[in-house]
Formats: C-alpha cells, sequence, structure tokens
C-alpha cells in the first residue's frame, strides 16, 4: 500500500471555495475575523501568508454552523470549540453542546463473570513441573515467586489456574530486569483488593455473594487500571 500523501495547506481562497456551497455569505473578512477572535488559528508561511489545514475548514464549518442554525453567541461557540479540542463529542440533542463521553467499562478488564471462581470440579491443579513447563520458569524462580506471596498451591502442593496467569506474567516480566522480589507489592495490594471485596459484600445473601463479589472485583481492576493507564499517560 503506497504511502499517502502530506495533506496540501489551503490558501483563503479555496477556504472560501470549499464553504461557500453551504455558506454563500461567507468572506475573507469574515474568517478573518473568526481568527481575530481566536477561534480558528491557521498556519503562516515563511512570508507571513495564512495557510489552512482541512481540519481548519471543519472548524469553521462548525462555527458558521453554530450561529446560522442555532445563533450562538461568540462565547458559546468559543466554549464549545474549547470542548471538542479536549475530546468531548459534539451533541445531538437541542441545545448542541458538546458532551463528555458516557462513562464504559474499560475492555481491557475481564467482566464479572470471568472473576468468578472457578467451580470445585473443573479446577486445573498444576503439579510444579508442569507449572514450570507451562511458563518457562526455573523452579527455583518459582520457588521465589511462591515464597514472596505471588503463588500460592493448595494443602497437596498444586498450582490454580490463577497461579499459571500469575507465574506466566512473572515469565514476561522477567525480560525487562523485573524479579520476583520485585513483585511483593502485588501481593499485598492484592490481599488489600480482596479483603475489601469481601467486605463490600459481608452483608449481603449468600445466594447472590459470588455474582456480587465478581462484579465488586471487575469495578476494583477498573480503577486499578484506570489508575495505572493515566499515570503512564502524564508526561
Amino acid at each position: 500500500m503506497p504511502p499517502s500523501r502530506p495533506e496540501r495547506p489551503l490558501t483563503i481562497g479555496k477556504v472560501l471555495d470549499a464553504l461557500r456551497e453551504e455558506f454563500p455569505e461567507v468572506s475573507i473578512s469574515k474568517i478573518r475575523f473568526l481568527e481575530a477572535e481566536g477561534l480558528v488559528a491557521p498556519a503562516r508561511t515563511p512570508a507571513g501568508y495564512r495557510t489552512y489545514a482541512v481540519g481548519d475548514v471543519e472548524r469553521l464549518r462548525y462555527i458558521l454552523r453554530a450561529q446560522r442554525d442555532r445563533f450562538w453567541p461568540l462565547k458559546v461557540i468559543r466554549e464549545s470549540l474549547d470542548a471538542l479540542d479536549r475530546g468531548l463529542t459534539p451533541g445531538s440533542d437541542v441545545d448542541g453542546r458538546p458532551r463528555p463521553p458516557e462513562p464504559t467499562g474499560d475492555p481491557d478488564v475481564p467482566d464479572a463473570s470471568a472473576l468468578r471462581p472457578e467451580r470445585p470440579e473443573r479446577a486445573v491443579r498444576l503439579t510444579r513441573a508442569e507449572l514450570a513447563a507451562a511458563t518457562g520458569l526455573d523452579p527455583d524462580v518459582i520457588s521465589a515467586l511462591q515464597g514472596f506471596g505471588l503463588l500460592r498451591p493448595d494443602d497437596s502442593g498444586h498450582f490454580s489456574t490463577a497461579d499459571l496467569q500469575a507465574a506466566d506474567a512473572a515469565a514476561g516480566l522477567t525480560a525487562y530486569g523485573i524479579e520476583a522480589r520485585h513483585l511483593r507489592p502485588f501481593r499485598t495490594a492484592a490481599d488489600r483488593e480482596v479483603g475489601l471485596v469481601e467486605q463490600a459484600v459481608s452483608t449481603r445473601r449468600a445466594v447472590s455473594r459470588t455474582q456480587e463479589q465478581a462484579e465488586v472485583a471487575r469495578l476494583c481492576l477498573q480503577l486499578h487500571a484506570a489508575l495505572v493507564k493515566g499515570g503512564l499517560a502524564r508526561p
């Protein structure tokens, strides 16, 4: 697939041509007025000539439609443009103001059904050798993960699906120089979250407790993921 061509800047005459089919009365002086008001900011050539991007043209359309169809004053248009620049979505209701997005579940967080404990008759039970073979971890590393509480075999020494997932994650992290001893805070944090989940459902009826545990756990994971993503996004 050939690379896309870079967007060619538009002169103010080309901008007028693009707008006049919908806005016959638009003029150069009108566009320059909107620029003077800070509603549109064209680039400048080294010689000082204005050049416009396709995004500038769409911004002008938004402004002109807001004036023609909604009779918005410049103050309201400026606020709406600021909201759009901050990622809000254009409103489709009578008011037409940009709206914050509706909060949605994080697709990277498993849903509540995936967080419910395995039924005992279906639970996987792995030996230490099987866990090592499945994850590629050295037995000594598995022992270290167990020592730091990242893996918790049952009384018979078998490991669960959760242990398998934890060991697999730990194996991936070793490629970045992260050792078992560095992962101990995850055990502490997980135990605190489990305690919070159990506290939240402690007064619920037993018949619905498992389902509600899973839902509270999902919300805790969503919060955790949001905090981590937000932290990574900070400059």
